[in-house]
């Protein structure tokens, strides 16, 4: 019988901090992610990979995870996402750990850098990874296809494997704070790294902030909130007191239909808060929220797409034979939108 020789695999679980100097819920993620990848490859180590403007309170709060080695790159170069400053980062943590397999969060930061850093230390790299598992002691990952409608199951000889986990996909690492014993790696920039300066943030208020990757509750509206309503009359601006109040209250993030955020160019009134970022489905985005709320939306396939990793879908339609009805919703309610959302940012407001 032909024995299958095992690869030794070295785990980083690589991430920055925030601005609170803290790790993000979606990095929390990764981490139970690369700890349950630790347990199932055969005589593989978990090492914690860090960088920020300060990372000591980070790594304390996941000191009891179990890694056997805490890694550092911080200081003021490091505060703010920068190509340059981040990638030499990266390469000199995964250099430092001489890591076989890289797991990261999929952030803008990370997004931004880690393919730089996987050219430097000729790696090979898989964005957006939904899943991962072992079979016959060698590392499996998926990822989706084709707008989520086909999965493939993947694996990779070469080393290193930088693998970018969507948000969403675990459920976040839970333990007890200590005191990491952190290990500062150099990390020497050159002119170059330093031509690019942040001068400033520029983000919308919390009011106006409609999208909320780690919000518990999706809310999409569709197009029936700018048509006619029962009265014959069109009832833009109280769709959007509605919509924003529920935003608000509930901590929920929007999302929309592609007819809806098209009506725009169509000179049609929409809301003024929407754009085609909200829109999920098909040619939009696939969030991974805990629930979701469908509203004045028909429930079909190009849209509906959008939600296969919801958890709990609803729908509030006034036609019982929409789309929702057949079998996309977990729960449909037959009824006027304006008045159940109307009531329900009441009760939220008790």
């Amino acid at each position: 019988m032909m024995e299958v020789e095992h690869r030794m695999e070295k785990i980083l679980f690589l991430a920055h901090t925030n601005a609170e100097g803290a790790l993000s819920n979606a990095a929390r993620e990764v981490l139970a992610a690369a700890l349950d990848l630790s347990r199932k490859l055969p005589d593989a180590s978990l090492e914690v990979g860090l960088f920020g403007a300060d990372v000591a309170s980070a790594a304390d709060s996941v000191a009891s995870c179990g890694a056997t080695r805490f890694l550092a790159v911080s200081g003021t170069e490091f505060a703010d996402s920068r190509y340059a400053s981040d990638a030499a980062a990266i390469a000199a943590l995964v250099r430092e750990s001489g890591a076989t397999l890289i797991v990261a969060p999929t952030t803008s930061r990370l997004s931004r850098a880690l393919p730089g850093a996987v050219q430097r230390l000729q790696g090979r790299i898989e964005t957006h990874v939904s899943g991962m598992d072992a079979a016959d002691g060698a590392l499996r990952v998926q990822r989706w296809y084709y707008r989520q409608r086909m999965v493939a199951t993947l694996t990779r000889t070469q080393r290193p494997w930088f693998l970018a986990i969507d948000s969403g996909v675990f459920s976040p690492w839970q333990g007890e704070p200590g005191k990491a014993s952190l290990e500062t790696v150099a990390v020497t920039l050159g002119e170059n790294c330093k031509r690019t300066r942040v001068t400033g943030v520029q983000a919308p208020s919390v009011n106006t902030r409609t999208i909320r990757p780690d919000a518990d509750i999706l809310f999409v509206a569709g197009a029936g909130w700018s048509k006619k309503q029962a009265d014959g009359e069109v009832h833009i601006k109280d769709a959007e007191g509605i919509i924003l109040d529920f935003l608000q209250k509930g901590n929920a993030s929007l999302g929309s239909t592609k007819s809806l955020v098209d009506m725009s160019g169509e000179g049609e009134a929409v809301l003024s808060f929407m754009s085609h970022l909200n829109q999920v489905g098909q040619t939009g985005s696939t969030p991974r929220h805990p629930k979701g709320l469908a509203t004045c939306c028909h429930g079909e396939e190009p849209h509906t797409v959008g939600w296969r990793f919801i958890n709990e879908r609803r729908a509030i339609n006034t036609d019982p034979n929409c789309g929702w009805a057949q079998g996309k919703a977990d729960v449909l309610y037959v009824a006027d939108a304006f008045k159940v959302m109307a009531r329900v940012n009441e009760l939220l407001a008790e």
